[in-house]
């Protein structure tokens, strides 16, 4: 049975629908008191909001910036992550001729957006503690997987016991790919073709910092209740 079968639908009406969705397919790690689910800004996180939720997981951002190549920034040469952690498509750079200094300039670029939402979105409070955890990277899509890479690999460096990535729509080739980087990967629909991850959501709008902040503090509100 295909992914599309499985959750009987083709596309979501919004990101937090998607979560739910989501959930549903992760309801194997729920109420475990190991397991914490990371949002990745902005889009990420409603999606990962009601998958914590549905869990009885604490939720987390986990900041993670694409580097667009000079003069064509939606194309990915590589991204930067918390904890200092970079990926880079060699191969891209050196074929199209990236020199040193403009790809310094891209990495200083968002790196200086990265710190900036680390302090919009957590304030002076701690990130959340992973050493031994099962840690759920969650984002609204996969497209290239270069930005989830990145993230899969700086939150490998903080010593969780398990990494599982969660989405709600990837290309059938990059879920694949994340198999052998991942303990986990769940994609809950591979429409093929793919093209886009918006293509796949009724409602794509962006999601604002403050919508960020709001569901951080709910998910901390909703926590502290339990």
């Amino acid at each position: 049975m295909s992914a599309v079968e499985q959750t009987g639908r083709t596309r979501f009406r919004n990101r937090a629908e998607a979560g739910r969705t989501l959930a549903r397919m992760l309801s194997h790690y729920a109420d475990r008191d190991d397991v914490v689910v990371l949002g990745l800004p902005r889009g990420g996180v409603p999606v990962a909001y009601e998958v914590a939720k549905e869990l009885g997981a604490p939720l987390g951002v986990f900041v993670v910036r694409k580097l667009g190549l000079p003069g064509h920034e939606e194309i990915a040469m590589g991204a930067v992550a918390s904890g200092g952690v970079f990926v880079l498509d060699d191969n891209l750079i050196r074929r199209l001729g990236v020199g040193n200094a403009e790809l310094e300039q891209a990495v200083a670029l968002e790196v200086r957006e990265l710190e900036r939402r680390e302090r919009a979105y957590r304030g002076a409070s701690e990130p959340l503690d992973l050493k031994g955890k099962t840690v759920i990277l969650v984002d609204d899509g996969l497209a290239t997987g270069a930005t989830m890479k990145a993230a899969a690999i700086a939150v490998r460096q903080l010593g969780p016991a398990q990494v599982v990535v969660a989405v709600p729509v990837a290309s059938r080739q990059t879920c694949d790919e994340f198999r052998k980087e991942v303990d986990e990967i769940v994609c809950a629909i591979t429409p093929e073709p793919f093209h886009a991850v918006g293509l796949w959501y009724e409602d794509f709008s962006q999601t604002s910092d403050d919508e960020v902040r709001e569901l951080l503090e709910a998910a901390g509100d909703w926590a502290k209740s339990q």
